[in-house]
């Protein structure tokens, strides 16, 4: 089959397309036919080593040359061998570990789902990283809450400001000048330019604060309120230790501002299938819409993963194969 592999840490073109055995299912597992995938900051932190504080982590990059040979964490595809719950011919998406760069992957049972019933393959592998991210964030929030989503306009931020409005809360959302439109028409009732005007001082409170582009949680306690949650995200991403290091900061921060901190962990969410299945019923009813940014052919990868990595993407950017 043809993968997309990493031998090095570096930039895009030090993906390599490369000819690789098949993969053969093992004990309660199925073969997948990859049809679509999308690129996330997850997976080009990976590409890259960076930050290099990660390298030193326990499950971390590896310090010299990278542990994975295929990176991709969203999926979805046709399952090809039977398993105990799935049978050739079903439409499946999944999160994984890594793997998604290639045509076909090995896939856990546990770690899929059936896709949302009228989703493309392509709106499909959009939903996995980023979806389950938001979700998690939003852990807690129920009808009449207050929420603000810092950074609306990317990824997690699209699907973030759709889930707390299906969840029934009052969402408001912060964003760049030429994405306002955009946010509102999500479900957004107050939409901040960022570049106009700093949301940190708009006066309002917050019950929950998701910080999507790095404000610390020194400047945001202004918005939230004293029961509030902040949820670091992610942030602007830096050679050695961001946006790790906006997570950590949050964290220590939480005690000495008397404000709730946590950290929104798709990679380590342990009912990945779950939330997925969560998900898809929301997609079903319309509730939930992928953000299509740009589309790319299997072929043209590594451009799609430059493109995301320079940060100007609205809501996903997709792969197809």
């Amino acid at each position: 089959m043809k993968a997309l592999v990493q031998h090095v840490y570096g930039p895009p073109d030090s993906l390599t397309f490369e000819g690789v055995p098949d993969p053969v299912p093992a004990d309660g597992e199925v073969l997948v036919r990859v049809r679509a995938t999308s690129v996330n900051p997850y997976d080009w932190h990976f590409m890259r080593g960076e930050p290099y504080v990660a390298r030193l982590m326990t499950g971390g990059f590896g310090l010299r040359r990278p542990p994975v040979g295929i990176l991709g964490c969203d999926l979805a595809g046709r399952v090809e061998t039977a398993g105990a719950r799935f049978a050739p011919g079903d439409d499946v998406y999944a999160l994984l570990p890594r793997g998604a760069y290639a045509e076909f992957v090995c896939v856990r049972e546990d770690l899929l789902a059936p896709m949302p019933a009228g989703f493309t393959h392509e709106q499909a592998a959009a939903m996995p990283m980023a979806a389950v991210t938001a979700r998690l964030a939003l852990r807690g929030v129920e009808a009449g809450r207050r929420v603000l989503v810092n950074g609306a306009s990317g990824g997690v931020g699209t699907f973030a400001v759709q889930l707390a409005k299906a969840l029934g809360a009052r969402v408001d959302a912060v964003c760049g000048t030429g994405n306002v439109d955009l946010v509102r028409s999500l479900g957004a009732a107050e939409v901040t330019d960022y570049r106009a005007e700093d949301f940190t001082r708009s006066g309002r409170r917050y019950d929950f604060v998701l910080d999507i582009a790095g404000r610390s949680l020194f400047a945001c306690r202004r918005v939230l309120d004293r029961a509030g949650t902040f949820v670091a995200v992610g942030g602007r991403a830096g050679r050695w230790l961001q946006p790790a290091g906006h997570a950590f900061a949050a964290l220590a921060a939480g005690p000495l501002v008397r404000r709730r901190a946590v950290l929104a962990d798709a990679v380590g969410c342990p009912d990945k299938q779950a939330v997925l299945g969560e998900l898809a019923a929301l997609g079903e009813r319309g509730q939930l819409t992928p953000v299509l940014d740009r589309s790319y052919p299997f072929d043209d990868l590594r451009a799609a993963i430059a493109y995301q990595e320079a940060g100007h993407a609205k809501g996903k950017v997709t792969v197809t194969l």
